[in-house]
């Protein structure tokens, strides 16, 4: 069945940000700051295993050797100017505080700031990396769910771990995966098996860039705009495809 996938990452999530919800109140908030530092290490390493995609060797092939670094550098800055002249981090920040006002009971500025957040962070997290787009687009392929499956496993922990300290936002970002997830495996169903390696590798590369931002975030050493940068997911595979048209 196609998009039974994100069905069960989507599920997921909200089981997993339901009991970090009724685990949460029970942690003091020395407690629940640790766990999201903690959440923010671990992002900072994965993020540094997904860069290692630079040096893939289909990607290699693409683009040359010298020239895979410079690719998903172009990427993340001219993603990064495209994603803050449409504003994508101010636009999800909007849909996260219109939600807020809706579902939350929760009227304190804080309060306010800390849904949002846990509905930025946690959808940025779960949308950004390689197991959401190679999953997705096996999923629309039909070659098989199980790389959504354990991208599911991970997340369901990771919601827990985020709805503990940021609350009721984390449980919202179900909303982002489904229209993420759904998406990529739409492209799957309709050119999926065309992709080659080399630009999955690409957006693997400029996924892991993104990652190390949301780990910054969550250490809360920088606010970086990890969303104003997300078109590098597409600009990525873009440069590579002109680059490799020219070799």
């Amino acid at each position: 069945m196609t998009g039974l996938g994100t069905m069960i990452n989507i599920l997921a999530v909200l089981v997993g940000a339901t009991v970090g919800m009724l685990i949460g109140n029970r942690f003091s908030e020395r407690t629940r700051e640790t766990t999201t530092n903690g959440l923010g290490l671990i992002t900072l390493v994965v993020g540094a295993l997904n860069i290692g995609a630079i040096g893939d060797r289909a990607f290699a092939d693409a683009v040359g050797a010298d020239w895979t670094l410079i690719v998903v550098l172009g990427a993340v800055v001219l993603g990064g100017v495209l994603g803050s002249l449409v504003r994508v981090e101010d636009r999800l920040n909007n849909i996260g505080g219109r939600l807020q006002k809706k579902f939350s009971g929760e009227k304190g500025s804080d309060d306010r700031a800390r849904f949002i957040e846990g509905y930025v962070s946690a959808s940025l997290l779960f949308c950004v990396g390689p197991l959401t787009i190679l999953g997705s687009l096996s999923d629309g392929l039909g070659t098989g769910i199980d790389q959504l499956v354990l991208k599911s496993s991970l997340d369901l922990f990771a919601a827990m771990a985020f709805a503990a300290s940021l609350g009721l936002g984390v449980m919202f970002s179900a909303l982002t995966v489904a229209f993420v997830q759904g998406v990529l495996t739409i492209c799957g169903v309709v050119f999926g098996s065309f992709m080659p390696d080399s630009l999955i590798a690409a957006m693997t590369a400029a996924g892991g860039v993104l990652l190390l931002g949301i780990g910054i975030r969550l250490l809360q050493l920088k606010e970086v705009r990890v969303a104003d940068m997300l078109p590098a997911l597409a600009v990525a595979p873009l440069l590579t495809l002109v680059i490799d048209s020219f070799r």
